[in-house]
């Protein structure tokens, strides 16, 4: 990397200083660190004017690129109207009613601000709905920080199942008790534990493409089947693959539809909103009319279904529905997961370059990674080196983790990306 200015290690050192040098879970070695100034479609520029070819988008919520004009147009208008009423509002009852069209399970929304949130209170649901405490869920499969979720999300070590590993300090023994763990992929498995504690389990909660690992053939029709067989609900957190693997999310993909599913990142472009979606009759554990007396599931937050992030979403959806997006965002991403798999072969090095659809991750392994304790089993350190090597070189990514692509990248962008990708691989040999 370029040396930083003396003003960006003034900056990286405040940041330090004054918020720990991280707003959460992405935090780059203090010797590469940078500090944004603003990005637009597919670039990002730090403040000593570096541009780098954005594959981090936000964390992946940037589907369309920043600052889309007609995100950025829609965003603007309303602000002049007012940022947050705290009640119903034309622009989310139109969003609402947009994703209620687009996606299989949803007869209902309802809307909160941050993914972890979403995936909280359909654990809630699920629990008032069936009456039951316990949550299952896969070892590897990131579902937010909530308590639940950070059960097995990033142990270092493979679980025992079904007993979970938490991921954090804080979280109250108690909570362990009530979330089981299986291994992503292994049908048999999950349904011995299902079929073993069905008197007790409310739900299956999964990442329907578990971070970056593909679901075998048949996988989630087996989840689909042993859960409905159980008097189980299954959860679909839609987070990332919502609206990013078809307009439909996932469950559109796959052709699996789950009881309940979980929404973010894509879609509200970039603004804080996201969405749990259902049927009238499991969501009516959250309206208090409708509980006879029972207490409510109950779901509140001051900015839920704000109109600025419900116009974003609004404008996203038109971009996102417009022809040949997907074909693009597919496209896009398969030229450079294939133009990475060549630059590996020349050089005989093994690595699986895993995904599908616009975001992919290399593990450097000699096997096909197809659940955890095969992620376990890739040298993690190098795919991380591999990463930070292509942020010195122009490239901004989560070192060793997902790249996201968006509908801004472009020939010039994977063309660059790729004598990037060359670059970083002989500097890593």
């Amino acid at each position: 990397m370029d040396s930083r200015s003396s003003a960006q290690e003034r900056l990286v050192g405040q940041a330090n200083e004054v918020m720990g040098g991280t707003l959460g879970a992405f935090k780059l070695p203090d010797e590469q660190a940078v500090v944004i100034s603003h990005a637009k479609g597919s670039k990002i520029y730090d403040v000593d004017g570096r541009e780098y070819i954005d594959y981090l988008l936000g964390s992946g919520p940037l589907l369309v690129g920043h600052a889309h004009p007609v995100v950025v147009e829609a965003v603007q208008r309303q602000a002049e109207r007012g940022s947050t009423y705290y009640t119903l509002n034309e622009q989310v009852i139109e969003l609402a009613t947009r994703i209620v069209e687009a996606v299989p399970c949803a007869e209902e929304v309802r809307f909160v601000s941050t993914g972890t949130e979403a995936t909280f209170h359909a654990m809630r649901i699920a629990r008032a709905y069936t009456g039951k405490p316990k949550i299952l869920k896969f070892e590897g499969g990131f579902h937010g920080v909530n308590d639940y979720a950070m059960m097995s999300a990033h142990a270092t070590r493979q679980t025992s199942y079904p007993t979970p590993i938490p991921d954090s300090a804080g979280i109250p023994h108690d909570v362990e008790a009530d979330v089981l763990i299986s291994r992503w992929n292994d049908a048999e498995l999950t349904r011995q534990i299902v079929e073993e504690n069905a008197e007790s389990l409310a739900a299956v909660i999964c990442e329907p493409l578990q971070r970056s690992l593909v679901p075998a053939p048949g996988f989630l029709a087996a989840l689909r089947e042993m859960t409905r067989a159980n008097n189980v609900l299954l959860i679909f957190d839609e987070v990332v693959t919502g609206f990013r693997l078809a307009y439909g999310g996932a469950q559109e993909h796959y052709g699996v539809v789950p009881d309940i599913a979980t929404f973010g990142k894509a879609v509200s472009g970039g603004y804080p909103l996201a969405v749990v979606a259902s049927s009238h009759e499991i969501l009516s554990v959250t309206d208090p009319a409708k509980r006879n007396g029972k207490p409510a599931a109950q779901m509140g937050g001051t900015l839920n279904g704000n109109p600025i992030a419900a116009v974003a979403g609004l404008a996203t959806l038109e971009v996102l529905r417009g022809e040949g997006t997907y074909e693009k965002l597919y496209g896009t991403t398969e030229r450079i997961k294939g133009g990475l798999r060549e630059l590996l072969s020349e050089r005989g090095m093994s690595a699986d370059v895993n995904g599908e659809g616009p975001l992919f991750q290399v593990f450097f392994t000699d096997e096909t990674v197809t659940d955890y304790p095969g992620v376990l089993r890739s040298d993690r350190a190098k795919s991380r080196e591999f990463g930070l090597r292509c942020i010195e070189r122009g490239l901004f990514l989560n070192p060793g983790e997902k790249f996201y692509v968006s509908l801004a990248h472009d020939v010039d962008d994977i063309e660059r990306t790729l004598d990037i990708f060359e670059d970083a691989l002989d500097a890593l040999n």
